[in-house]
């Protein structure tokens, strides 16, 4: 099990990968949540075309190591700035002094995010990557690390989830916040922590929460308060750095497999 903590702009939530037995503060959908099991397909079969496709990805994905996509997955892999991940694609940089509502709806929905991933892992209990071939990884080595698990991807489930909720609050930039989200969840590939196949499975678990989020009354009533709150920083907030943000879309634009 392997605990993180995931800071919001300033707020923090505990967020446990690896392990659904693991206590949560309640969400918008405690005893409510749907069944991600239900929705996702089984991870590949060893020796699978989709396995070996996997196990392929891997091995190619080793040779960006030391470049700037690979730079880009290392800071990626830090999850207490998955928010400031999405300023060039929102364009305005978010803070908990000007977004608090935006935040309070993302923490409160922190653990339904955490148990549409958490639950298939514990189910699958499918090996990382790096544990089958060799090949460097973009962050340290452990052997609780190791020992977690790969399918779904937690990562990114989050960064999609968020993205989801991002392109809710901000529908005009949904291509480049989305798109932003994908390339995140890709920069577990080449960081060699997941598989595509896991990262692909994280968006599936994220639209089935998003999509129970959505028909709750609680979240859409915060929602339509965060659309407003956002609506209204993207008209006077601070704006990212335009050099940054060129050099962040050249290396998202398409998948680096």
């Amino acid at each position: 099990m392997i605990s993180q903590t995931l800071r919001v702009a300033g707020l923090s939530l505990a967020l446990v990968v690896g392990s659904a037995a693991a206590p949560n503060p309640a969400g918008y959908l405690s005893g409510r949540e749907p069944d991600t099991l239900a929705a996702l397909p089984r991870p590949p079969n060893p020796g699978s075309p989709r396995d070996q496709a996997d196990r392929a990805i891997f091995r190619e994905t080793r040779t960006l190591e030391g470049g700037p996509r690979w730079s880009l997955a290392q800071s990626d892999a830090d999850l207490t700035k998955l928010l400031s991940d999405f300023d060039c694609a929102l364009g305005v940089s978010l803070t908990t002094k000007d977004a608090p509502r935006l935040m309070a709806l993302i923490v409160k929905a922190a653990p339904d995010i955490s148990s549409a991933y958490n639950v298939p892992k514990d189910s699958y209990k499918k090996r990382r990557p790096f544990t089958r071939d060799a090949g460097h990884i973009c962050v340290p080595r452990s052997s609780g690390f190791a020992q977690s698990y790969d399918y779904p991807s937690g990562h990114a489930t989050w960064a999609w989830a968020v993205g989801l909720i991002l392109a809710r609050a901000a529908p005009d930039r949904a291509a480049e916040i989305l798109g932003r989200a994908r390339a995140f969840g890709e920069s577990r590939v080449v960081c060699g922590v997941h598989n595509a196949s896991a990262v692909e499975a994280g968006r599936v678990a994220a639209d089935t929460v998003v999509s129970a989020l959505a028909a709750d009354s609680a979240f859409r009533h915060d929602m339509a308060a965060a659309r407003s709150e956002v609506t209204a920083l993207r008209a006077s907030g601070v704006r990212p750095d335009s050099n940054a943000c060129r050099e962040e879309a050249a290396l998202t634009a398409r998948t680096p497999w």
